[in-house]
């Protein structure tokens, strides 16, 4: 089934990513996160991918693995989500749309949207480790944030590796980085950001 929702006045469905970036905070926690954002090129540091009902995200990240979670009250506060998500402060950037081309069909998009949600579900269900090997984005066996998206589209004949490396370093094109797929995806930025 397929879901919307509205985050901060954009509005999701089912499949659609959502690009935050590092916030930081003043405690420790926020502190390294906010290094972390600046270690990754771009201004989009994390995706989490929409799945609903309701606010209902699967991600990998700050709890070293896989993970579902909700949004709540349709606004992106890392700190309501705390509990949920594990010490993540960060900031709604907006919203990259993987299936908004136009070339393809709607009821192949739905399908599609159907398949990225399950395959993303499933990993949680999994408890798959979060993947530290950023130039390992074959593997399945442990994800990073933007991997996970990547995987759930390249499934469906969907490649998010768009090769708009920022990196000029050899070796390093395997790695999918979230500014790579806010790029590459229309998108819409936040009001706030």
């Amino acid at each position: 089934m397929i879901h919307a929702y509205e985050i901060e006045g954009l509005t999701v469905q089912t499949g659609d990513l959502i690009c935050t970036t590092d916030g930081g905070g003043d405690d420790i926690t926020g502190q390294f996160w906010r290094l972390i954002g600046k270690l990754i090129p771009g201004d989009v540091d994390h995706i989490v991918i929409y799945v609903g009902p309701g606010g209902r995200c699967v991600e990998a990240g700050a709890r070293g693995k896989v993970i579902s979670f909700d949004i709540i009250d349709n606004v992106w506060d890392a700190r309501k989500m705390r509990a949920q998500r594990g010490s993540f402060n960060d900031i709604f950037y907006g919203v990259a749309y993987p299936l908004r081309s136009g070339d393809i069909d709607t009821s192949r998009a739905m399908e599609i949207r159907e398949d990225v949600a399950s395959y993303c579900i499933k990993q949680a269900e999994l408890n798959k480790p979060y993947n530290l090997n950023f130039f390992n984005s074959s593997t399945e066996s442990a994800l990073y944030c933007s991997q996970l998206a990547y995987k759930a589209y390249l499934r469906n004949g969907i490649d998010l590796n768009f090769g708009a490396k920022v990196f000029q370093i050899p070796g390093t094109k395997s790695i999918i980085l979230p500014q790579e797929i806010w790029d590459g995806c229309r998108h819409e930025k936040a009001l706030k950001t």
